[in-house]
């Protein structure tokens, strides 16, 4: 089994990792992720601490500042967690042109899967 992560990505790495382009700790991060999706995804401090630990592992976030006296720890992308998220970019505009094709509407049609969310 290799220590790489390649896409599909969950919804919950794409958004911490999409989060972490600027140096953020765990609550920041938590927030970015909620700002990002208009509240749709509400990140717990296991899932995320979870993550945040896979993430490292895998070199795709790094710890890039540490306060022992508040104990916060800030996070970034690392070059390899961009190119991740930029596979991801692909795969996804892939996907979204496809459905559109298939289905034949447009991403901006007015009907009812605007509610879904």
């Amino acid at each position: 089994m290799t220590n790489q992560l390649e896409p599909p990505l969950t919804e919950t790495v794409f958004y911490i990792l999409l989060a972490v382009r600027k140096p953020l700790h765990g609550y920041g991060i938590i927030q970015e992720v909620e700002e990002i999706t208009n509240k749709r995804i509400q990140l717990g401090p296991g899932t995320l601490y979870g993550a945040i630990k896979s993430l490292v592992q895998k070199e795709l976030i790094e710890l890039v500042n540490e306060d022992l006296k508040t104990r916060r720890k800030e996070y970034l992308l690392t070059e390899k967690g961009l190119i991740l998220l930029k596979k991801e970019l692909k795969r996804l505009q892939e996907l979204l042109q496809n459905g559109t094709e298939k289905l034949e509407v447009s991403i901006n049609d007015d009907d009812k899967t605007k509610d879904l969310y």
